[in-house]
């Protein structure tokens, strides 16, 4: 299951049933979880934590420091959870002690190939980033979130759950739950009705984010006022909450 030509650093930790390939490098301090394949010229290096059932696809790199100037070589991890598709080429940079000093990646996300994640990140779960889509650092991805190809997101941008960004989209606000943004500028076109609809969403709650929308998009309201109208939809709250929720917690502002 491990081919002889891998460098396997003694302090790492390997599961059960473990695949790597050949010229593929596992640093110290590394923990790989069950049933994961590591295919050949791939680097990992520590501390970095990654669940059972993944996949690394050749030439990805995966824990090293970050370019950031103000990383001084303190201790800091990446974390990767189980089940994610990690494609050809993609990149992932551990944190820094001046943020949470940890990047993180949750469950069942794939990542295609070329996709830059950098240091501090948050990916949720089950969320896509086609290929050449770059987080810089302090990124946060809601779950279920796709990032087309080659989106370009700033650094401290957050990234609402259900959101879909179109090919190209370059964001520098927060994106909030459920809306489709594309363009540069970027601009927020409707919710993502199609997305919901495959996950589960009924009717009634689609309803109610498009109404959502266009207290947010199409009334002329101040957020602050956009925020009021939408705690009152009380028959939906369940899915107007989070949005709500997001838009008080906005620190770069929304895209608007």
């Amino acid at each position: 299951m491990i081919d002889p030509r891998a460098i396997i650093d003694p302090s790492a930790t390997i599961g059960a049933n473990v695949e790597i390939g050949p010229w593929t490098m596992i640093g110290p301090d590394v923990v790989i979880g069950d049933n994961t394949v590591v295919s050949s010229h791939v680097i990992i290096k520590g501390p970095t934590v990654i669940g059972s059932n993944n996949r690394i696809l050749q030439f990805s790199s995966v824990g090293e420091d970050t370019p950031d100037l103000k990383y001084r070589g303190e201790p800091t991890r990446l974390v990767i959870g189980d089940n994610n598709t990690i494609r050809e080429g993609v990149t992932i940079h551990r944190g820094t002690v001046q943020d949470r000093g940890e990047t993180t990646i949750g469950n069942n996300n794939l990542l295609m190939a070329y996709v830059h994640v950098g240091h501090d990140c948050v990916i949720g779960d089950h969320c896509i980033l086609v290929n050449n889509a770059s987080l810089a650092g302090h990124v946060v991805v809601g779950d279920w979130s796709i990032l087309s190809g080659y989106v370009l997101v700033h650094q401290f941008v957050n990234i609402g759950a259900h959101s879909f960004a179109g090919a190209a989209t370059f964001l520098t606000q927060d994106l909030p739950p459920y809306m489709i943004v594309a363009g540069n500028p970027a601009a927020v076109r409707t919710i993502n009705s199609e997305g919901l609809k495959r996950r589960g969403f009924s009717a009634e709650q689609i309803a109610a984010l498009n109404r959502a929308y266009k207290l947010i998009y199409r009334k002329g309201l101040k957020l602050d006022e956009a925020i009021a109208d939408l705690e009152a939809m009380t028959d939906c709250a369940d899915v107007i909450a989070p949005l709500t929720d997001f838009l008080k917690s906005s620190s770069r502002g929304i895209v608007r």
